[in-house]
């Protein structure tokens, strides 16, 4: 961030999303870039983070999110105030994907680090991205998704033989 805060202008803008009627014209990259926002600058707006989950809870499908709107999604929750409802549609949508070959290292670990950071348990979710991460081995070179991934699992309680 440009680490200029504006208070009113963040309390403006989550005002005018909370006081829409429908949330219907934003795209997936909309939501995920607005939460994360207010996340990063450290600004808590609670009916600006709930408006938007319980939008998303309702969607009929997630299939539009890009993995890194979901992974940011997650991390800005985790950060601010965790959803229940919001962290079980999500983890029930990724554990059920056919595979997790779209998701790159840094939204696997940045995943579970939410759910971690959350306390929120969803073993079908952390036994996929587990999965995925032995199969892609390789290509879990930055430090960083390493050391989130594992501090993930740890956190929870979660061996996997493999994994470790």
């Amino acid at each position: 961030t440009a680490g200029v805060r504006h208070p009113s202008l963040f309390d403006k803008v989550a005002n005018h999303i909370v006081e829409s009627k429908s949330l219907d014209r934003f795209i997936p990259q909309d939501f995920s870039n607005t939460i994360w926002a207010y996340a990063t600058a450290g600004v808590r707006h609670p009916s600006l983070f709930d408006k938007v989950a319980n939008h998303i809870v309702e969607s009929k499908s997630l299939d539009r999110f890009e993995p890194q709107a979901l992974s940011n999604i997650l991390w800005a929750y985790a950060a601010q105030v965790p959803h229940p409802k919001l962290f079980e549609k999500l983890a029930n949508h990724i554990a059920g994907l056919d595979n997790l070959d779209r998701f790159n290292p840094q939204d696997l670990s940045n995943i579970v680090w939410a759910y971690a950071t959350a306390r929120v348990h969803h073993p079908e979710l952390f036994q996929r991205v587990a999965e995925a991460a032995i199969q892609r081995k390789t290509e879990f070179s930055k430090s960083q998704a390493v050391a989130n991934l594992l501090w993930s699992y740890s956190a929870m309680g979660i061996v996997d033989k493999k994994l470790f």
